[in-house]
């Protein structure tokens, strides 16, 4: 077999040496398509497809809507065939939001509860399976079901099925019992009422016959029983309280912030304050029927005329009849048969002959009316505003006829107060009502004042911090100006000291300007004389320095200017 091995890896050797690049190159791309194909059958093949989230389809639009917005919330990828049925990601997906939906009370009230477990009715027959083993299989569904919730870490499940009675009246009714231990850090959602009946719904709806009566939930930690909604009502109404004075606070807090946003525009928001803020609610829900008759619009009024063109009527005639009766004669006093004496009393006996009229007139009219029935549930509403709003005037401050601050004997900023005239008060008691839905009707008072605000400790900050500014340009105007002394000192310092050294200097260059010349003139006479005179190496360098130094100037006298003014920059 080795040998067989050998020979074949030779052969395959040998026939590869052969071959050309390009050979080589289509073989490796055949053998890496061949792969590839083979890693993404498997991969497709292995992955899972959607699953259904129930098993009925979801008729209703806006359940629908109510669901797919749900599971959007909760990032989940779902979608919704045209036939009506939600798909979702995995089976796992589909069991857990199956109970949360069945919890917050999202499931359609077509699709059958069973149908949420994807598997046949419990109710099956004793053929299929015996009574213990269905009772069994309820609680182990249910359990996953309730575990399968974010908020609940474990739970525990009973479930009694009474044996069926003969008469619907001595049936017994369905129970359960479950021990709910919710997930750490969750423990308020068994306090909650609003969560504990969505579980009470879900474990409702997942046995058949299971009433809410027959329905015990309790606490595991504190084993307390929370769907006891009974012995609620009174935190309930504890609650209710807190919400309607929160929904009082929340609306008194939206129109003081609506009265001062319209008045800060106009005098700042500084001047405005309010004083008092009440708003009386009726929080009862209340159901009215209020039945209306109004006249009849023939034509509409048109809202680009300045005037009301409007044609209204009180009714319109749908029908009318007018009838006239006029009667003239005798009266008619019948007498009975021939030959026999009438029965009538005498007073129409003698009446009979005498001739009289009658005038009989009726009218009959229907009227249409626009007439309106109105249903309307009012809650809340609210019954009273009760606002006052202060809003101080104007402080300047006062000025001498050069612009300079004027102060009292006490060193304060004189200031002058303009109140807010009458014209103005009224126009913010509009923007006021206006702001806060002013109704008289209904009792209403709102109220604008000017009073001075008390603006002491302001005007005292403001006093210190203009007295802190006056001193302080005081300071810098005498620091300035001594700085200025000194700068001046300086310069006269260095002045005098630079003149004093430039006449130093010169009198050095006079002294040797006359050395040398007394020097030249004793050369110059000693040659005359015919004497020889001997230069020390001294003088003589100083000559040719100075015959070399006026040679420089007479050609570059530019640059001996520019050596002069360096030097006298560096003394």
């Amino acid at each position: 077999m080795n040998e067989w091995f050998k020979k074949f890896f030779k052969t395959i050797k040998e026939k590869w040496a052969k071959w050309t690049k390009v050979q080589k190159g289509i073989l490796i791309g055949i053998f890496v398509v061949v792969i590839v194909a083979i890693v993404l059958l498997i991969t497709l093949s292995s992955r899972q497809t959607s699953v259904r989230l129930f098993n009925s389809p979801v008729t209703d639009q806006t359940k629908q809507g109510q669901i797919l917005d749900y599971l959007s919330e909760h990032h989940v990828n779902a979608y919704a065939t045209s036939d009506g049925y939600i798909y979702v990601d995995d089976a796992k997906t589909a069991e857990k939001y199956q109970s949360m939906l069945v919890a917050d009370q999202l499931v359609p009230t077509e699709i059958n509860p069973y149908d949420l477990w994807k598997t046949d009715r419990f109710s099956i027959s004793d053929f299929q399976e015996n009574k213990v083993n269905w009772k069994q299989t309820i609680e182990r569904q249910l359990k996953q079901r309730l575990e399968a919730l974010p908020d609940i870490r474990l739970a525990n499940v009973t479930v009694a099925l009474p044996e069926d009675s003969l008469f619907a009246s001595t049936q017994k009714m369905t129970t359960a019992s479950v021990t709910l231990f919710a997930a750490y850090g969750r423990e308020d959602v068994l306090s909650s009422k609003k969560k504990v009946q969505g579980l009470q719904n879900l474990i409702k709806k997942s046995v058949e016959g299971l009433t809410d009566e027959g329905i015990t939930i309790l606490n595991g930690d504190t084993l307390e029983e929370i769907n006891d909604f009974a012995g609620m009502e009174e935190s309930e109404a504890v609650e209710i309280t807190e919400k309607q004075q929160k929904l009082i606070r929340k609306k008194e807090t939206e129109y003081s912030n609506q009265v001062l946003e319209q008045l800060a525009g106009t005098f700042g928001r500084d001047r405005v304050r309010i004083t008092s803020m009440k708003i009386e609610m009726d929080q009862s829900k209340q159901t009215v029927q209020e039945k209306k008759y109004s006249g009849v619009t023939i034509k509409p009024d048109n809202p680009d005329t300045p005037y009301d063109d409007s044609e209204i009527r009180d009714n319109l005639v749908l029908s009318f009849e007018e009838i006239n009766n006029v009667f003239e004669g005798t009266g008619y006093n019948p007498e009975g048969p021939s030959g026999v004496q009438g029965q009538n009393p005498a007073v129409y006996s003698d009446a009979s002959n005498l001739i009289g009229r009658e005038t009989r007139s009726s009218i009959k009219q229907n009227n249409a009316l626009n007439e309106q029935n109105i249903y309307k549930e009012v809650a809340p509403q609210i019954d009273r505003v009760t606002l006052a709003v202060n809003i101080d005037g104007t402080w300047k401050r006062k000025y001498d006829e050069e612009g300079h601050l004027l102060f009292t004997m006490e060193n304060g900023i004189q200031r002058e107060y303009t109140p807010i005239s009458k014209e103005d008060l009224d126009s913010a008691l509009e923007l006021v009502r206006a702001a806060v839905g002013y109704d008289r009707s209904r009792g209403d008072s709102v109220v604008v004042t000017n009073i001075a605000f008390d603006r002491s400790e302001q005007f005292a900050a403001e006093d210190e911090a203009e007295r802190k500014k006056i001193a302080t340009r005081r300071t810098i105007f005498f620091v300035s100006i001594g700085l200025i002394l000194v700068l001046i000192a300086f310069i006269l310092i260095r002045l005098i000291s630079r003149e004093i050294e430039r006449r130093r200097r010169l009198r050095e260059e006079e002294l040797l300007r006359k050395q040398q010349a007394e020097r030249e003139a004793a050369l110059w006479e000693a040659k005359e004389k015919g004497m020889e005179v001997t230069m020390s190496v001294e003088e003589r360098k100083r000559a040719e320095l100075q015959e070399n130094a006026i040679a420089m100037a007479k050609e570059h006298p530019e640059d001996v200017a520019m050596l002069i003014r360096t030097w006298l920059t560096e003394e």
